[in-house]
């Protein structure tokens, strides 16, 4: 079963540019994602490409001025602002990208105990300490006492103890180590093999392939393709998407080839297919109308020219 369902979300911002005008912005267009339980799924792409917006979206977090179209559902019941407002902290839980999350006048310990809805705060922050290698005397640590792997268990800690079933990790590798990166990442995988359903947001794509069962890879605010984490191989000729391959050998250890052009604002999108000024293989047919996504070779891609 999919414990989240994200079928054709678009958000657009009101803004004033000056006086009383107003205008309405874009941002995410017919955003499509799905995740099941025991699932990591990766949501990569560029700096304003909406990976933290549909977290936002999904926490029911949106600034006063959006407006949310299309369909997020949990669990197969539509996620209203009520119901996000009720599972937030509980159900759905949020590891933040940044570690200045933690209160550093306040113990770690209290601090993951606080997010106890039900039963024993203390036996259940002990449990997850355990679970996740952190040793009994962190709990009376403060933040500044702990390594950046350190803190980012008590991150994962303090999302899960409150029972949460959906996690949402928002950038919590950056600036790390690759061991510190492998063990925040193999908590993450450890909450999937118990039962959770994980969106990973990252830029790092390599690191996120370690643990990802599948990606998602977004482009001007929508989906452009959805694949298995094995299809990122090689020369990255399993994968279905232009964008998903410049961006696998864009890698370093690929061909370290650069993408040519720049990903659109928001207010400035060509007609179409989103990527057809960047892409060598456009078209007059790719700025028509934006594709719909497709079921292509046990994925999804949104491109007419997609085999």
């Amino acid at each position: 079963m999919n414990a989240l369902e994200v079928d054709g979300l678009s958000v657009s911002f009101t803004q004033y540019t000056g006086g009383l005008k107003q205008r309405t912005v874009r941002v995410i267009h017919d955003l499509h994602l799905t995740i099941q339980a025991g699932e990591i799924v990766a949501v990569v792409g560029s700096s304003g490409s909406g990976k933290s917006l549909l977290a936002h979206a999904v926490l029911g977090i949106l600034p006063s001025n959006a407006v949310m179209t299309g369909s997020i559902r949990y669990n197969g019941e539509e996620l209203t602002a009520e119901r996000a407002a009720a599972w937030r902290g509980r159900d759905i839980a949020l590891v933040p990208q940044s570690v200045t999350f933690l209160d550093p006048l306040m113990r770690v310990g209290a601090q993951v105990r606080s997010s106890v809805r039900e039963g024993d705060a203390a036996a259940k922050q002990r449990a997850a300490f355990e679970r996740f290698r952190l040793a009994p005397d962190t709990e009376r640590k403060y933040p500044f006492e702990l390594s950046g792997g350190m803190a980012r268990r008590v991150l994962v800690s303090t999302a899960t103890v409150g029972g949460a079933r959906l996690i949402i990790a928002d950038e919590p590798t950056p600036g790390l180590d690759p061991a510190v990166v492998q063990e925040a990442l193999d908590g993450l995988r450890e909450l999937a093999d118990g039962g959770c359903a994980v969106m990973l947001i990252t830029h790092d794509i390599e690191s996120a392939l370690a643990v990802a069962d599948k990606v998602a890879v977004f482009y001007a605010g929508t989906t452009v393709e959805v694949a298995q984490a094995g299809d990122f191989a090689g020369s990255g000729s399993s994968l279905r998407h232009p964008y998903s391959r410049a961006l696998w050998r864009a890698l370093p250890q690929n061909d370290f080839a650069p993408i040519q052009g720049f990903q659109p604002h928001p207010d400035a999108l060509p007609p179409g297919c989103l990527f057809a000024p960047r892409c060598a293989n456009a078209t007059d047919g790719c700025g028509a109308a934006m594709p719909a996504m497709q079921e292509l070779r046990g994925g999804r891609v949104r491109c007419i020219h997609a085999t």
